[in-house]
């Protein structure tokens, strides 16, 4: 399949300064250790080849161009044609993942523990303080039935939002009524 094409990323002076291989978007992602130009100044050499011909114009082309580490004028880290073209296998995908994530030993299992332990030890705010404020957040919590309900109904049976109010000589049970039989703000309720 004739997927792959080679690329160049230009200096400004547009002298090219790193040679690519690629398929789909991949000259203009990110590469790891090479910064990716403007598009104006990404060339597309060759393209419609095989991934042995890419590899081979790749390789071609920083021969000829030299690598800076070698004298000449491309920053590319290796002679070219080591990129990764197939779909990994389980059995690589599982090693990767292995690779990844080392097995957690006993004595590292231990030393988290002691560590955890330790930082608990030194916190100022003692257990029954969580335990308090999570039963204050729990109280607070509304029920199914109080969910169902409109904001203002909620309010009105708030222990804050049931406090009476006076406006203009008047006494209403709570905010939410003083405003809802004024038609007023909360805001021009308290100033006057």
């Amino acid at each position: 399949m004739k997927k792959f094409y080679t690329y160049a990323y230009l200096r400004e002076d547009k002298t090219p300064y790193y040679i690519g291989k690629g398929t789909g978007r991949r000259m203009y992602g990110n590469h790891k250790h090479t910064p990716v130009p403007p598009k104006d100044r990404i060339l597309l050499l060759k393209e419609n080849l095989s991934n042995e011909e890419a590899i081979r114009h790749e390789m071609y082309l920083i021969s000829v161009l030299d690598r800076k580490s070698e004298g000449g004028i491309l920053i590319n880290l290796t002679s070219g044609g080591e990129g990764f073209c197939a779909p990994h296998t389980e059995e690589t995908k599982k090693k990767m993942r292995e690779a990844k994530r080392p097995p957690v030993t006993e004595e590292t299992k231990k030393k988290i523990s002691t560590s955890l332990k330790e930082k608990w030890k030194n916190n100022p705010r003692p257990i029954e303080y969580y335990e308090k404020n999570l039963q204050k957040m729990a109280e607070r919590n509304r029920t199914d039935k109080e969910k169902n309900k409109k904001h203002s109904e909620f309010m009105r049976n708030q222990r804050y939002a049931a406090k009476p109010v006076k406006y203009k000589g008047i006494e209403y049970p709570s905010m939410v009524n003083a405003m809802e039989q004024t038609g007023l703000s909360r805001y021009l309720i308290l100033k006057g």
